[in-house]
């Protein structure tokens, strides 16, 4: 009788103490992004794959989330500037196709991150964050 029980408490123990690591993988998708949007999320990518991308791609923008005053010093070419303070509860009106694929970058790849998520929230489908200008490889305007 005393084996079945401390068998049965190591069962619920063992339980218990596992809910909390599904809980936490039901909220991440396999790159470990999260997202508040019913399970949808951004795709994060290396500098080198966002090259491939930009080279082998047609319709797509090049999302600068830095401040103006930043992207007037230097961006990537092409690039189009909606800064991350003003990504929130409405469509930015430069975004106005939720399923075309955008890039998404800032000076180090901390205001990306932030912005990909509230634009997934927003409803955009076709996120892809490369981290920052800092390290880009590619060419670079002003």
């Amino acid at each position: 009788m005393k084996k079945s029980i401390y068998a049965a408490i190591k069962v619920a123990l063992a339980f218990a103490l596992s809910l909390p690591v599904f809980a936490l993988m039901a909220c991440t998708d396999l790159e470990g992004n999260m997202s508040e949007n019913s399970g949808a999320s951004y795709k994060q990518i290396t500098q080198e794959e966002a090259l491939d991308l930009m080279n082998s791609e047609r319709d797509y923008i090049i999302l600068d989330v830095r401040t103006p005053e930043e992207f007037s010093e230097a961006h990537i070419v092409g690039a189009i500037n909606v800064p991350l303070d003003s990504i929130g509860q409405t469509d930015p009106a430069e975004l106005p196709d939720k399923d075309q694929l955008i890039m998404v970058y800032c000076r180090s790849g901390n205001r990306s991150k932030q912005a990909s998520e509230k634009l997934v929230d927003l409803g955009y489908t076709n996120i892809v964050e490369f981290g920052g200008i800092n390290t880009w490889p590619g060419e670079i305007e002003n």
